[in-house]
């Protein structure tokens, strides 16, 4: 009876660790901050090429925030435009709680110092990678809005 109980418990273990890994969903993983001077590998300003990136498992040790889904971090200065000076960072990675707690969607908001900023969660393989997110033009016309009014 032992024998039989073990041998079940370690196949429940083995399939619930294989099924574990089959669910881990895949990001992109990078930050403009850590580009050299001059290049825009995550898609500040430039799109972004998935052909340059490796989607990662973020359940993986190389996922620098382990996670059952994607996101996309955009932040911007508030004055002139890009090829004035602005400047524009992107960060994506993997997450694990979503501010809101919930996924498939964007939040944006102006900082109180008129840096416009934009979260997005999504929880489809490699779905990090947009680089026009449904909404973000309504967020950067209301964003203007914002600091023109206030």
């Amino acid at each position: 009876m032992w024998i039989n109980f073990g041998t079940s418990i370690i196949s429940i273990v083995i399939v619930l660790t294989i099924f574990d890994l089959s669910e881990a969903i895949r990001c992109y993983q990078c930050s403009s901050n850590e580009d050299a001077k001059g290049q825009d590998n995550c898609g500040a300003y430039r799109t972004f090429d998935e052909r340059e990136h490796i989607a990662i498992d973020c359940n993986s040790q190389e996922s620098h925030m382990p996670g059952s889904f994607c996101m996309k971090v955009t932040q911007q200065s508030p004055r002139g435009y890009i090829w004035d000076g602005r400047w524009r960072q992107v960060i994506r990675r993997c997450a694990s709680v979503a501010d809101t707690g919930v996924t498939g969607v964007c939040n944006w908001g102006v900082y109180e110092n008129g840096i416009y900023w934009e979260e997005c969660y999504c929880s489809e393989d490699k779905c990090n990678s947009s680089n026009v997110v449904i909404g973000s033009y309504v967020g950067i016309v209301s964003a203007i809005f914002v600091l023109i009014f206030s």
